[in-house]
């Protein structure tokens, strides 16, 4: 049974990486049952380290400075008892080139796509680029699974996402869908969370 402490570390840690997410979508990243989410979302806004925005239909929570703070507190205490702050630390140095990779080839790709190129760049070449820098964090992930296991996944989503890029462009930098864009920029927050750490 997941206990208290676990449930609030992943419910604000989920609220982090998404950035804006309703009740449903925290249950579905966290993978904790809808009650516990509840509650744990309900009691981080009583103690001002969560606030709910409603936008017309679309309402989601995000995180406060301070529930940012006790997150990062709850993380740095995670990594410690892992003992794996050694490991995050090397492979958020080897992530740091991958980034720069991806980050270039969704700009030109965006800027393509908007005309505004320098010089062409094809759905196929973005793509491929892209996936060899998800090859490269491939190797990275496993080294952090078996220390924290909350990382697992993230490379097939973003494989996932590439495979359905090839047929639809929107899939490389779109923000209303898992698009690899937005599966990389999550797994960029998670790492800096992890370490204590912004961008």
């Amino acid at each position: 049974m997941t206990s208290p402490n676990d449930v609030r570390l992943q419910v604000l840690h989920t609220v982090r990486i998404l950035g804006y997410a309703g009740n449903a979508a925290v249950c579905e990243r966290a993978g904790i049952p809808p009650a516990q989410v509840d509650e744990a979302l309900l009691d981080a806004q009583a103690a001002g380290q969560v606030v709910w925005s409603q936008f017309d239909d679309d309402g989601g929570w995000s995180l406060t400075e301070a529930g940012k703070t006790l997150g990062e507190v709850l993380l740095a205490e995670e990594l410690d008892r892992a003992g794996a702050r050694v490991e995050v630390e090397a492979v958020m140095a080897e992530f740091e080139s991958l980034n720069r990779q991806v980050t270039s080839a969704c700009t030109r790709w965006q800027l393509a796509e908007m005309g505004m190129a320098e010089q062409a760049i094809s759905l196929a070449e973005t793509v491929e680029e892209l996936a060899r820098a998800g090859e490269a964090w491939a190797a990275l992930e496993r080294q952090l699974v078996a220390h924290l296991p909350r990382f697992d996944g993230y490379c097939d989503r973003f494989s996932a996402a590439l495979g359905r890029a090839r047929t639809d462009p929107s899939w490389v930098t779109a923000t209303d869908r898992e698009s690899a864009h937005r599966i990389w920029f999550e797994l960029h927050e998670d790492l800096l969370a992890t370490l204590g750490r912004s961008r």
